[in-house]
């Protein structure tokens, strides 16, 4: 109270912080939210109003709030919006005016007073926000300050009679439709905009605004008197924007400046606020977050709700078509306004059967967007009846699994399955990891809404629109029998995380019983439990192990067994890896899973690895394609007798003929020679490095890629018989594209910048690392390097573990080669704040010096902590 009573006073920048500081210590005692808003707006308004009263515009103008100061909704850190409304008369304005409101607005700014300031008359007023709908909306909540009320009440009145409800309501509906793009359609991600997120405040403004807009009222509590929204939707809607606010103002304060954003490393100071503590199951911060999850669910789906009920309202004509669901067993259903309804609001409390089939209709009827209010509502009112006796229900069992087969829409009816939260209840397993959050930094969503892109992804091999996508994955998917297993695959893939324990083990049993309820055969059922149990392996073997070699190929053809199993698995690893994050999957992962997939396949099929026919096939598919750019084989017999069996088996036969085209008539070169072109995979460059062998070679590759922020995905090391070295690498990044340069231009650059660089040779610079991401500072990692001698001895592989940084792969080779240690091959596996590399290192030096190995694992951990 005394903040408020303080307001009065306001005269002073100083006065109004002293005064802010007191609100917020009375809002972190007692977290009311409303009370604070209600504060931290009246002292403002007492500032502007003195400083309005300093420079003597009294009533030659009006000061107006708009936006969220409008309404007086002020947060911590939010924007002081304001509109200065002026008389239309140009003579009155330049001569006195003008003057006392560029000082008005100066003193503001001189005062610490951080604005976002326009001025303009009445009539400038409509013209802007008839072109622009944010402008629109933000006077329609503006309120008067101080000034001149009658040219208020002008504004007021030409507004109102300019706003068109209608033609507001479809461009803020279009407005938060590309919003919720934006943000993955999903309110589920791991560090979500509380405010403009789909589920956020911003969802709880539209409702607002556009109910306004068609004089329906200004508050929740008028909606539900107009008969809009039940009193339960009232209570959840008035408690889920209290819990909202709250959650804004607490960020705020903790991270000291405007921040929307559930960043990692302020949740569990976020909880801690909010008096949410950690117990021995889960930890605060996971807490604060399924809150944040389920409430963001509810204004998600209450959301719909309104806005369907005022379009009804707006568009009565429109609301009152109704066409039938066409289809045996369809006659309870409708469509209306391009959503599907129910004929009798108690259509769930009658017969409970009817819930799955809502959704089995939904995805077999195209012309429908979504599910109506009048579902939603019964869907939530009729909750009781989904009980083990309906999960049990063998009529439900099998529209479950209808549902799983149809060709379209499935991946829709199950978002919407979840957000009303059918999908739990009818499976309780995965109601379990609904807001379960994930701590391994390269999921980006809950484990409910990642195991919902993975089926999206897997779904979407199967639809002909998205075949551009992933043409092999489409082709292999169309020709699999029972496809729609993979979609249970990928339902249970991850569905026994955060249980403890081995995730992939655990859910075989829950996948074993769904299986059986639900009267699938032996071999279906094997299939599905073992995708569950192994859905990890084939991306492991592709990013962490060589494989050309023979010995990996075969290793993971004993695993898989067989065709079915492996094109099932390879579709579901495809998927989930698409899944975690955008930044996880690359082109380059692709193709490593891909000519595993092949390789095991041409095993599967009876062929037998042959060194000397793949080596033969290899030098013939490349001297064909030499041929088409008229290079006779006989000038590039002594290049090709530099290189052992292992270069052609380790490369593609477009490789081979492009640095053969590049090297061929520079075996003996005194000089490096760099050759980059864009990478046939489709994303990066290709860089190939052809110079006299050095052992810091790779090291100061590393230190050229890393200083112009390229990023590694592979490196292949290669000597030749005459001790050239032969190295080529996969990059992405980079910063060294100029404005309005392109790719000819960075490879141009690229090619005499380390040319350059090789031939100079000067000394290499320590290894300096970057600073550690906020998400890797939150949930550290701790670094392991673990190194191990190839059944022949022939190789170590290293495989190192740790948190990305920059410099982090210099640093490593700056080790390697400190200790004279070749490198054979280099995988970089970034998962994105993570990474998991594997190089495998020459065990000539190692082998004869065992104290070696341990020298170098200590120094390497020295490396990644430093």
């Amino acid at each position: 109270m005394q903040a408020a009573t303080q307001a009065n006073h306001i005269t002073d920048i100083a006065q109004l912080r002293a005064a802010r500081e007191q609100a917020y210590a009375q809002f972190r005692k007692t977290q009311s939210v409303g009370r604070l808003a209600k504060t931290l707006t009246k002292l403002s308004d007492q500032l502007l109003i003195s400083l309005w009263d300093t420079c003597g515009l009294n009533n030659q103008a009006a000061l107006i709030a708009v936006g969220g100061f409008g309404r007086g909704s002020l947060f911590p850190y939010s924007d002081i919006d304001i509109l200065i409304l002026v008389p239309s008369d140009k003579k009155l304005f330049e001569e006195i005016l003008a003057t006392k409101i560029e000082s008005f607005i100066a003193k503001c700014w001189d005062t610490g007073l951080e604005i976002g300031s326009s001025v303009r008359s009445v009539s400038e007023c409509i013209s802007e926000s008839e072109q622009d709908i944010t402008v629109r909306t933000a006077m329609l909540e503006s309120r008067l300050i101080c000034g001149k009320k009658i040219l208020f009440k002008e504004f007021e009145s030409a507004f109102a009679k300019t706003l068109d409800p209608k033609a507001f309501f479809q461009a803020k509906l279009a407005e938060q439709i590309q919003r919720h793009y934006k943000y993955q359609s999903t309110p589920y991600s791991l560090e979500p905009n509380c405010k403009e997120s789909p589920g956020g405040l911003r969802d709880l403004q539209v409702i607002s605004w556009v109910s306004k807009a068609a004089h329906l009222g200004n508050t929740f509590k008028d909606l539900n008197l107009e008969g809009l929204i039940t009193e339960h939707e009232l209570k959840e809607l008035t408690r889920n924007q209290r819990f909202l606010e709250t959650l804004r103002a607490n960020l705020h304060l903790l991270a000291g400046r405007r921040q929307d954003v559930l960043v990692f490393d302020l949740q569990a100071g976020l909880a801690a606020a909010m008096g949410i503590k950690e117990n021995s199951s889960r930890l605060a911060s996971e807490a604060i977050m399924r809150r944040y999850y389920w409430a963001a669910k509810a204004v998600t789906q209450l959301n719909d709700v309104l806005l369907q009920n005022i379009e009804a309202l707006l568009f009565p004509k429109e609301s009152k078509t109704t066409y039938p669901i066409p289809g045996e067993g369809n006659e309870h259903f409708i469509e209306r306004q391009g959503v599907l309804d129910i004929k009798d609001p108690q259509l769930y409390e009658k017969d409970p059967d009817q819930i799955l089939r809502t959704f089995l209709v939904f995805s077999q009827t195209s012309s429908v967007k979504g599910l109506s209010a009048t579902i939603f509502r019964a869907l939530y009112n009729a909750r009781h009846r989904m009980n083990a006796q309906w999960r049990n229900n063998p009529s439900n069992r099998k529209l479950f699994i209808e549902l799983l087969k149809q060709p379209e829409g499935v991946s829709r009816a199950f978002q919407l399955m979840n957000r009303t939260s059918v999908l739990g209840r009818y499976l309780p397993a995965f109601r379990k990891i609904v807001g379960q959050m994930q701590h391994d930094l390269f999921h980006v969503y809950t484990v409910d809404q990642h195991i919902l892109m993975v089926l999206r992804n897997v779904r979407r091999f199967m639809v002909v629109e998205h075949a551009h996508e992933f043409p092999f994955c489409s082709r292999l998917i169309a020709h699999f029998e029972k496809p729609w297993l993979l979609v249970i695959a990928a339902l249970f893939h991850d569905i026994a995380k955060g249980r403890g324990g081995d995730h992939s083990l655990l859910g075989k049993a829950d996948t074993r019983k769904f299986a059986k309820e639900h009267g699938l055969d032996k071999a279906d059922t094997e299939l599905l439990i073992w995708l569950v149990a192994e859905h990890l392996q084939m991306s492991q073997v592709a990013q962490k192990q060589d494989i050309t070699d023979p010995d990996v190929v075969r290793a993971f053809a004993k695993k898989v067994g067989d065709e079915r199993h492996l094109t099932a698995l390879y579709l579901l690893t495809v998927a989930d890896v698409r899944g975690t994050s955008p930044k996880v999957w690359n082109a380059w992962k692709g193709k490593l899973l891909e000519d595993l997939y092949r390789a095991t396949l041409r095993v599967l099929g009876g062929a037998k690895p042959d060194a000397s026919s793949e080596f033969a096939q290899r030098q013939e598919e490349s001297r064909t394609k030499l041929r088409l750019y008229g290079i006779e084989d006989s000038a590039y017999e002594n290049f090709w007798k530099q290189l052992d069996v292992g270069f052609f088996l380790r490369q593609d036969s477009a490789d081979i003929a492009w640095l053969t085209r590049h090297l061929f008539n520079k075996v003996d070169s005194d000089k490096p020679v760099v050759r980059a072109r864009l990478s046939p995979i489709g994303e990066g460059l290709q860089v190939a490095v052809y110079v006299k062998d050095q052992e810091d070679l790779f090291s100061r590759i590393c230190a050229y890629f890393e200083r112009h922020g390229f990023s590694i995905w592979d490196a292949r090391v290669h000597t030749t018989n005459s001790g050239y070295a032969l190295d080529t690498f996969q990059i992405s990044g980079g910063n060294l594209v100029s404005e309005g340069g392109g790719y000819r231009d960075l490879i141009q650059l690229v090619e005499y910048e380390l040319t350059e660089a090789l031939t100079n040779a000067e000394p290499l610079a320590n290894a300096s690392m970057g600073r550690l991401s906020r998400q890797s500072r939150t949930f550290p990692i701790q670094p392991r390097v673990h190194m191990t001698p190839d059944d022949r001895g022939r190789y170590y592989s290293l495989s190192i573990s740790a948190s990305d940084r920059t410099g982090l792969l210099y640093a490593i080779s700056r080790v390697l080669a400190k200790h004279h240690i070749s490198l054979h091959t280099a995988r970089i596996n970034t998962l994105g704040e993570r990474v998991e590399d594997v190089l495998l290192l020459d065990a000539v030096n190692l082998s004869k010096n065992p104290k070696l190995q341990i020298q170098l694992e200590t120094e390497l951990l020295e490396a990644l902590v430093a």
